[in-house]
């Protein structure tokens, strides 16, 4: 007897609908094609031990099972559950009229319980898309799944529990998840607040308005100025997500599964890589594709602490995705692309013995160790940070200081006013959603400057040596400034405060 039965497979963020034909006739053996791998290879034994503690069994006939299509290769053991009810069906173990409306994935232990899968978001998205019906998976997985609406999901312990649904002794009952209580069930008092910041209000300054425009920026200062301390408060005052970025958020870290309990991520994503990290953990890859640190911190916040320490060959290949806001990854027989738009907020000490250079410190350093240490970060990756600012300590006074200073949710209110300025003004533009993403033309045609503020940005680049790759993106923080102001102009102040956020342009830093 044939039987057809579904799965699915995942293909960079999205997911493939396979096929699951298992034909049982005369003979004796098991026969698996269609490109599976070791793990879906060796479901054999995990179905036939899984079946057998829970009063059922393998027919002692010929089993052959094929995949299709056959040319996309099928990893992981995740088609457990959909083999073992394949075979169930064909040889009427389980009644099998309306199997078809069904998607099945889960990976079974030999008692016949289920683990969790990958992917649950995006399979269940591709399962609506393709009119099924019905999705069944294990329970842990199962919220994640009802984001989608207008798809029952049925979320199932053991595999006893899907063969009496399908004979009809006992019916599974559908995980129900209301997507928008869920999106809008946010904290309003974040775990780490702006608030616990003591002093440094130039510094809360410049990350707010990197958090209005979208800038990246690097923090330079000796050990214990509060780097580290103010870029885990940066995703505090970021504007909240939209649905379309929880969705697009929870999709990602679905594939990799690291999607916890509650279902849709609400929350902007923050991650904090060891400087060890290779280049394919950081920006994807693999021999079986998966996203690496800056996909999973998109929507959200890549923090890169000791920037000097990370490998120069790791460094450069975030290159293209900080411009791109995406990566490729490309291989011989296909190519996968994982969504990348983050903020990229970086940390660094001012010199390798940590603290800022001085002739008359004992732990001065000459300007060849100097310029070796600047040497690791190179220009073109500079050339994609807007926003460079020193840290220095706080002085015992504000330290001691028991007044609390400003909250999060209340610089968030500003934050995202002026998010809104920019999503109005770039309302015609597809690609373009907040001021770091602007591009040369539209910098001219939203950075107009006035005959002062054109004699004020002439004279500092000329006075302060500023590089020619800092003009651009003084034009995009100034245009942000003056959104946090209202202001439909860039006007003289706006530019006077946006040069000051460029220090590793100034003659010294780099040489």
């Amino acid at each position: 007897m044939l039987v057809k039965v579904y799965g699915s497979a995942l293909f960079g963020v999205e997911a493939t609908t396979i096929t699951v034909e298992v034909n049982i006739d005369k003979g004796i053996g098991y026969h698996l094609v269609g490109l599976p791998d070791n793990a879906v290879r060796e479901s054999s034994y995990r179905i036939s031990a899984a079946l057998k503690n829970n009063n059922f069994k393998l027919p002692g006939k010929k089993i052959i099972i094929n995949m299709a299509p056959a040319d996309i290769r099928k990893e992981g053991a995740a088609y457990d559950l959909t083999i073992a009810t394949g075979i169930l069906a064909a040889s009427n173990q389980i009644q099998s009229t309306n199997i078809d409306e069904y998607v099945i994935m889960g990976e079974l232990s030999l008692d016949g319980k289920l683990q969790p899968i990958k992917g649950a978001l995006p399979i269940a998205i591709k399962a609506k898309e393709e009119g099924f019906n019905y999705f069944i998976l294990p329970k842990e997985n199962a919220k994640e799944a009802a984001i989608v609406e207008g798809l029952e999901v049925y979320g199932v312990e053991s595999i006893t529990e899907v063969i009496d649904h399908f004979n009809e002794t006992q019916q599974l009952l559908p995980t129900v998840v209301d997507t928008h209580e869920e999106f809008y069930n946010q904290l309003d008092f974040p775990e780490f607040d702006f608030s616990d910041v003591k002093g440094q209000e130039s510094i809360k300054r410049c990350m707010e308005i990197a958090a209005a425009g979208g800038h990246n920026i690097i923090l330079i200062g000796p050990p214990g100025a509060g780097k580290t301390m103010l870029a885990k408060r940066l995703p505090s005052i970021l504007p909240p997500m939209s649905l379309n970025e929880a969705l697009e958020t929870t999709k990602i870290h679905s594939v990799v599964g690291k999607v916890k309990k509650a279902g849709l991520i609400n929350q902007r994503p923050f991650r904090s890589p060891h400087h060890t990290i290779s280049d394919v953990a950081l920006v994807g890859g693999g021999q079986y594709p998966q996203p690496g640190e800056i996909s999973l911190a998109h929507n959200g916040v890549l923090f890169l602490d000791e920037l000097p320490e990370f490998k120069r060959s790791v460094l450069e290949v975030m290159r293209q995705p900080l411009e791109d806001r995406e990566v490729t990854i490309s291989r011989a027989k296909f190519t996968v692309n994982y969504p990348s738009s983050f903020m990229l907020v970086a940390s660094m000490n001012p010199s390798p013995t940590g603290y800022f250079s001085d002739e008359n410190s004992a732990a001065s350093v000459s300007p060849a160790e100097m310029q070796r240490y600047m040497s690791k970060i190179s220009g073109p990756l500079l050339d994609r940070i807007d926003i460079h600012i020193e840290v220095t300590p706080v002085p015992f006074e504000k330290l001691s200081d028991t007044r609390q200073g400003e909250t999060s949710v209340e610089i968030r209110k500003r934050v995202t006013e002026a998010r809104k300025i920019q999503t109005e003004r770039f309302s015609i533009l597809e690609s373009i959603h907040y001021n770091a993403q602007m591009n040369v033309k539209q910098i001219r045609e939203f950075c107009v400057l006035d005959m002062q503020s054109k004699e004020l940005l002439k004279n500092a680049m000329d006075r302060l040596n500023l590089s020619a790759r800092a003009y651009d993106r003084i034009l995009k923080v100034s245009r942000t400034i003056a959104d946090l102001e209202s202001s439909k102009d860039i006007q003289s102040h706006h530019i006077a405060e946006a040069i000051q956020y460029r220090s590793l342009d100034r003659e010294g830093w780099l040489g």
